[in-house]
């Protein structure tokens, strides 16, 4: 390997996973560079969220192998956890303390020195200076998911997964949760990031991969993905695909019934 070669985070190959009757991972295989923002595009009951669920090892894979930091999630599972965080669909804060005090507790969960300090850093690098005395069920939904992640990221981890961190957001606020997934590729920060939300895998993703009945059926940056389809021409002004365009091309367009 050549020392411009990029390193691998996050290994995914031939994974499988069913619940019952219901196959949900049907041979997933996936590469996420150190440092970059991978987006994991797909609909509602895609597999997106178990296959997060694998990768943090809350889930057991039927089969197939997937390794994390270097690590295998089956035989290294506690190594894998000291090197990640995840962040779900739901803000995991107590409402009842305030956004310094649930920063302050994690710290002290997590065994650092000087928990406080690192509470601090947090509350101002996430730009929660104002707000950090008060009890978190005042906070915005955008200030909640702000602190959710700010929460995670005690103990410095490695890779982050962040499943759906817009949903329910109004404009704004998924506006200041972009800005702050931005600034953790920035600081050097692997990030593992499931949407359902095509301008949202468009405007923060490196690269992106669309999940679709439990296989990934393409994967690549933007510029590569929209290379699928070719440039549409109207009224002799040339259209470059959107990723819209890109994403309903390969896993069809829904029916449309007459009512």
């Amino acid at each position: 390997m050549s020392a411009d070669a990029p390193t691998i985070a996050i290994s995914v190959r031939a994974l499988k996973k069913s619940f019952k009757d219901l196959e949900v991972l049907r041979g997933v295989d996936l590469e996420v560079r150190s440092g970059e923002i991978f987006a994991l595009l797909g609909s509602n009951g895609a597999g997106k969220t178990t296959l997060v669920r694998i990768l943090s090892t809350l889930l057991t894979a039927d089969a197939g192998s997937a390794t994390v930091a270097g690590f295998d999630t089956a035989t290294q599972a506690h190594q894998v956890r000291e090197t990640i965080s995840l962040t779900g669909q739901f803000a995991a804060i107590d409402p009842v303390l305030s956004g310094r005090e649930n920063l302050l507790l994690m710290a002290q969960l997590r065994h650092l020195k000087n928990p406080r300090q690192h509470a601090e850093q947090l509350i101002e690098r996430f730009a929660l200076t104002d707000a950090g005395d008060r009890r978190a069920v005042t906070y915005s939904g955008g200030m909640s998911r702000r602190l959710d992640i700010a929460m995670s990221l005690i103990g410095n981890p490695r890779i982050i997964f962040l499943d759906e961190p817009t949903t329910g957001l109004d404009p704004q606020a998924r506006l200041a949760v972009w800005n702050t997934v931005r600034r953790l590729a920035t600081d050097g920060t692997t990030v593992l990031l499931t949407t359902q939300y095509l301008d949202e895998a468009e405007q923060l993703a490196d690269r992106i991969a669309i999940l679709h009945q439990g296989t990934i059926i393409q994967n690549g940056s933007l510029a590569q993905l929209k290379e699928l389809l070719p440039p549409a021409q109207v009224e002799y002004v040339e259209k470059q695909p959107s990723l819209e365009d890109v994403f309903l091309a390969l896993i069809g367009a829904p029916d449309r019934e007459q009512s």
